[in-house]
């Protein structure tokens, strides 16, 4: 059976580094990432890695890895998100799945899937995330 959670989270820190040429087109870059999670997830601090494809100027696609230390529905443990979007002037939009088997604690076993749509200048996100436990 799957259950459906929702709330927000805000980027806390972001530090984004060029790969290659900062000034070509297309280019890539990777950054560090803590958001804090409320609501349905809670996670005060996550630790995430990104790589960024620009093509054009505040246009591109990502990937990227999101570590989560807290609680689902106030089952506590760490598990790991595998996240792909793409962004551009307005904003940004995100799938996201559990990496298998990364889930301890009280969340082991923990399966699910998500997404997100950032609009640009906002505050926070929100965020919606369908999981089950095995």
């Amino acid at each position: 059976m799957s259950t459906r959670t929702t709330g927000r989270f805000t980027f806390a820190e972001w530090e984004e580094h060029p790969i290659g040429s900062a000034g070509s087109t297309p280019r890539l870059a990777r950054s560090t990432v803590v958001n804090s999670f409320a609501g349905g997830i809670a996670a005060e601090a996550t630790s995430a890695g990104y790589t960024f494809t620009y093509t054009g100027e505040g246009v591109g696609s990502f990937t990227g890895m999101e570590l989560l230390s807290g609680a689902v529905d106030g089952r506590k443990g760490t598990f790991v998100l595998e996240q792909r979007g793409a962004f551009d002037a307005a904003g940004t939009r995100c799938t996201f799945e559990v990496v298998p088997g990364s889930a301890t604690g009280e969340l082991a076993g923990l399966s699910g899937s998500g997404s997100f749509t950032y609009r640009s200048g906002a505050p926070s996100v929100a965020y919606e995330f369908t999981y089950a436990m095995a």
